[in-house]
């Protein structure tokens, strides 16, 4: 079973995409990693991938609005959909301290999980579209160098990255749901 997920390596959609595969009881998957919801839904059109998982709601943030912009543009079905808590962490490369950090780079929706933290240090915040692309793009030298990133501790794991705090959400649990999905017949 091919799983496209709306996020790159160490994403939480990758997490939805592992929880789906062991649900669904498949042995053999692969996870494509399609890094936004467009991208997945179209995909599942040119039937590069058997399913599709992005995240379309957070119980703290709302709804994941680039997602229904994309569901609104593809034809599918909802076959599934999945719970998972989410809890940010405050990612840097090796060295850089909290206090050096000024521009925080992620995706929209997570920002928005974090306000409270954010508020407390005025960061600027830079839409990456991505978190876990955030943390890719950090660890290859694309973002500067005292950059921080909102994101998984999973992505600070895959590309190395210190974790310099954990549970910055402002709520906890901090439930999103992901849409389970499949080409309309």
């Amino acid at each position: 079973m091919l799983i496209g997920v709306s996020g790159d390596v160490g994403s939480f959609s990758e997490e939805a995409g592992l929880i789906y595969a062991a649900k669904a009881h498949s042995a053999k998957h692969e996870i494509c990693y399609l890094i936004d919801m467009d991208g997945v839904l179209a995909a599942l059109e040119r039937n590069e991938i058997d399913v599709g998982i992005f995240p379309f709601v957070n119980y703290n943030s709302g709804i994941v609005w680039p997602a229904f912009t994309a569901m609104g543009k593809y034809n599918f079905m909802p076959i599934d959909d999945l719970q998972l808590n989410v809890e940010q962490c405050l990612l840097a490369n090796a060295n850089v301290t909290l206090n050096e950090i000024t521009e925080l780079y992620s995706y929209t929706p997570a920002f928005e999980q974090c306000k409270g933290f954010i508020n407390q240090y005025g960061f600027k915040l830079i839409d990456w579209g991505d978190t876990a692309k955030a943390a890719r793009d950090l660890a290859a030298g694309i973002l500067p160098k005292n950059a921080g990133i909102v994101a998984s501790a999973q992505a600070a794991k895959s590309y190395d990255l210190q974790i310099l705090k954990q549970g910055i959400q402002d709520i906890q649990p901090n439930i999103t749901r992901f849409i389970v999905v499949k080409k309309a017949k």
